[in-house]
């Protein structure tokens, strides 16, 4: 009999902040996969660690994907972690997929979920705490009021047209352009924080686009908000 690949959202960076789900699938599966070039290299790995105490015994597979946008390298990428996973799962073992955050948004593990799941395999998604929702908490805000809208922003796209849209704007993956996103925010005069490695030993909060640095740490979020006239 197969394995099933679970894909684990391990939260946004506190390990307390992972689910119970997430720390019983982990520890139930022999194999756990990380998205990086090692364990060692692995924030979601260092993460799930704090909780699980012999994550270190298990069998770990590294599924390292390019930082390009070429469709074509991507894909193979993917398909060679499919290929990989599929290997241990032939064996009958089940595989945990650690993610940041949750799998479901912006997330790399979809893509080899996808492949995995369309050659028969049996997979599940264990949801984790968003990134944004722990950045909001950390600002002590919400992240909406009523009836505004909330829009996620994949940053490394532009957003200047997404600046522009009603209700709260969370940035995502911003800090490969943070200069030209931080432009974008002073231009348009609105209110916004952005926490870097938020529940990390390295956390930092800015409140202001003057302060937000120009290298940041891939792990930062900035929120925009409208401002209130209550």
């Amino acid at each position: 009999m197969n394995g099933t690949l679970y894909g684990v959202g391990v939260g946004p960076g506190d390990s307390r902040l992972m689910t119970c789900l997430a720390v019983d699938t982990i520890k139930h599966c022999p194999v756990i996969a990380v998205p990086a070039d090692g364990k060692g290299n692995a924030v979601a790995y260092r993460i799930a660690s704090g909780m699980v105490e012999d994550i270190d015994r298990k069998e770990c597979i590294d599924l390292t994907t390019p930082m390009t946008k070429d469709r074509a390298v991507l894909n193979a990428a993917y398909q060679t972690a499919a290929d990989r996973i599929i290997e241990q799962l032939e064996q009958g073992k089940d595989v945990a997929c650690l993610t940041l955050g949750d799998p479901t948004i912006y997330s790399t593990y979809i893509y080899i979920h996808r492949l995995v799941k369309a050659r028969g395999y049996a997979t599940q998604i264990i949801n984790g705490i968003p990134s944004f929702c722990a950045v909001s908490a950390r600002l002590e805000d919400s992240l909406v009021d009523r009836s505004e809208q909330l829009h996620i922003i994949p940053s490394t796209y532009g957003v200047e047209d997404a600046l522009k849209l009603p209700g709260t704007k969370v940035l995502m993956k911003a800090a490969s352009k943070m200069p030209l996103v931080k432009e974008a925010l002073k231009r348009s005069n609105m209110k916004c924080s952005m926490i870097e490695n938020c529940g990390m030993p390295e956390e930092h909060i800015y409140h202001n686009a003057d302060d937000i640095p120009d290298q940041a740490s891939y792990y930062s979020i900035v929120v925009v908000k409208e401002d209130h006239h209550d």
